[in-house]
């Protein structure tokens, strides 16, 4: 591979864009004009347009010791528009820049944006523009999404109310079992680089970790069934984190059971292997890029046969407090031990 590599520089930036961009097909009717002009059109037809950005840095983020590129292209996608879906919106399109040192190739943009597209392809969103620039301080990566939704169909954080039930897709911890795990094994690395890395049986938590997907199917299930959650939002830093944002914006106090929480048994089993406590990684692992949403109680028997959704508590009036119920039976407050982008 290093025997073709290509400076970025012998392209420069206009080239660049070009070469990244050449192959890339609309998708929407909405965009009406994408990658090559000075800005990109989008027309949506008399529906509400939801815009949301991410900034991936390099060493905060990810590390490229253990990402391949191509995953952290498609990786960059998924994060922005897990966002527009937690607003109970379709994505539509995406921008993404980045910026790179010298040591990055034009043949690991290529695979960069490979997973970028990948992600667009799958999820019928459109590359509509971004910049490339230089960094003396490792790979950045800006990504932007744009989304539609109906008008007033929007879902916010604020609007929870007492009595509604608490729920989650999909299952939670997976994605910080594999950070765990990689980062454990890029330690023996780094002291013996002659050991080969033991990821046997882990492909479920490394994959979780590497490509997450984001939640179309339920936005899409939301619309089949004619449910709109009362509040969502997407677990990014951790389901404690999340439940107490829509707590604190909402103006309530909620209930978690424990035995409620759905974790998926090969990262339970990740979990003792580890040492640690499964239910303490699903509070606080964060980027499971899951929805967690409330829901009216007179829509539960809508959501009962979808083996995707997960009932985990309820909302309370303020007063009552947050608190989270051990299988035992035991209450303890709720508190935000998540992913923190600063530093505790």
């Amino acid at each position: 591979m290093e025997n073709n590599r290509t400076e970025v520089a012998t392209l420069g930036e206009f080239g660049l864009i070009q070469h990244l961009t050449k192959n890339f097909e609309i998708h929407n009717a909405s965009t009406v004009l994408g990658v090559g002009d000075d800005a990109a059109v989008i027309d949506h037809f008399g529906k509400q347009t939801v815009v949301t950005t991410d900034l991936l840095l390099e060493g905060i983020h990810f590390d490229l010791m253990y990402t391949p590129l191509k995953h952290l292209g498609y990786k960059s996608v998924i994060v922005n528009i897990s966002d527009i879906y937690a607003m109970n919106a379709h994505p539509t399109a995406v921008t993404v820049s980045v910026g790179i040192s010298n040591k990055v190739s034009v043949e690991a943009l290529d695979e960069f944006y490979e997973g970028v597209y990948a992600a667009c392809e799958k999820y019928g969103v459109d590359l509509i523009g971004g910049d490339t620039s230089s960094s003396n301080k490792g790979f950045v990566i800006s990504v932007t999404a744009l989304g539609e939704v109906n008008t007033g169909m929007f879902v916010k954080r604020s609007t929870a109310e007492v009595g509604d039930l608490i729920c989650v897709t999909g299952d939670l911890g997976a994605a910080f079992l594999g950070l765990t795990l990689m980062e454990r094994e890029k330690r023996i690395y780094l002291e013996n680089p002659a050991i080969q890395p033991d990821l046997e049986g882990q492909d479920y938590i490394v994959g979780r970790l590497l490509k997450p997907e984001a939640r179309k199917d339920i936005i899409e299930f939301f619309e089949a069934s004619e449910i709109t959650p009362t509040a969502m939002m997407d677990i990014s830093d951790g389901l404690s984190s999340e439940v107490l944002h829509i707590c604190s914006q909402s103006g309530l106090g909620c209930r978690i059971h424990e035995d409620k929480l759905p974790i998926n048994d090969k990262s339970r089993m990740a979990a003792f292997k580890f040492g640690l406590d499964p239910t303490v990684c699903a509070l606080n692992g964060g980027e499971d890029y899951e929805l967690i949403f409330t829901l009216k109680q007179a829509d539960y028997d809508k959501i009962t046969l979808n083996e995707q959704i997960s009932v985990v508590g309820y909302m309370v009036e303020a007063e009552e407090g947050r608190k989270f119920i051990s299988k035992g039976g035991n209450t303890f407050d709720i508190t935000a031990q998540g992913w923190n982008a600063f530093g505790k």
